[in-house]
């Protein structure tokens, strides 16, 4: 008897894809009213912000920021940043969604299509974020945790690059989902594998590399550019637009929150 596959699913990155901004960076004033930034480190998180928004982050400094995030959160309990997460969600996260990404959101669950959150940021950010927007499937970058529920300061999972499309592959043999007819959504070109192992990569206000890539094997190029307050009604979303990005855009920098993490924890 023939094993079922279903009709699809819908992949999509986070950080410039479905919100405008690194959604790590993004908690910076939560934490700081928490108590785990000072104002000099709270400063430093606005000026990778703003670095992140124009440059973007190349293999070499998302490997970087890898292993600054497994060394910087040894001993920081996990449930508690997951915790301010979820507390925060609403007032962080509700200003800075993508419209255009929410109608797509929307079309693809019409259409009977699973929708999946994939991200390189860490698993305690990603999960309330995406619960929020109503999604409930997420791939994140896991950190080992202890028997004390702490940071070992080792991965479990990295969710970047390769191991995105191998935890894409993972899920459809697990599923029977079939990702001849799946769709993935991304801005960065560190995102070329998760794009290229489905039948429909969609490029999300493109960086210079991924927009060359998709321009010369026609795929789908899309801009991304009203922001929309989660209070309003989906209503007044507005229909996506497929014209060219001209933004330029970058992947995670987390490791600011988690090195003023750090710094909290030796000044304990």
């Amino acid at each position: 008897m023939t094993t079922p596959v279903s009709l699809g699913a819908a992949f999509f990155d986070l950080d410039k894809t479905i919100i405008s901004k690194s959604s790590t960076l993004a908690f910076g004033a939560p934490l700081y009213k928490a108590g785990f930034l000072n104002r000099r480190l709270l400063a430093g998180a606005a000026i990778a912000n703003l670095v992140y928004k124009i440059v973007g982050a190349d293999h070499d400094q998302l490997e970087k920021v890898r292993d600054q995030l497994t060394n910087l959160t040894v001993g920081w309990d996990q449930r508690e940043i997951e915790q301010l997460v979820e507390d925060t969600v609403h007032e962080v996260v509700a200003p800075l969604v993508y419209a255009d990404a929410l109608a797509i959101i929307a079309e693809h669950r019409r259409a009977g299509r699973r929708v999946v959150i994939i991200s390189s940021s860490p698993y305690e950010v990603v999960r309330p974020l995406a619960k929020y927007l109503g999604v409930e499937e997420v791939i994140a970058t896991r950190s080992k945790i202890g028997p004390d529920g702490k940071y070992t300061g080792e991965l479990d999972f990295y969710a970047y690059g390769d191991g995105k499309a191998e935890a894409m592959r993972d899920m459809a043999a697990r599923d029977h989902i079939s990702l001849e007819d799946s769709y993935a959504y991304s801005d960065s070109a560190t995102d070329l594998p998760m794009l290229e192992v489905v039948g429909h990569p969609v490029v999300v206000n493109p960086d210079k590399e991924l927009r060359e890539i998709a321009e010369e094997r026609d795929w789908q190029i899309m801009s991304f550019e009203t922001e929309v307050n989660l209070r309003n009604r989906l209503s007044d979303i507005p229909r996506p637009s497929t014209t060219v990005a001209t933004a330029t855009a970058g992947v995670i920098g987390a490791a600011v929150v988690f090195v003023a993490m750090r710094a909290k924890k030796t000044s304990a």
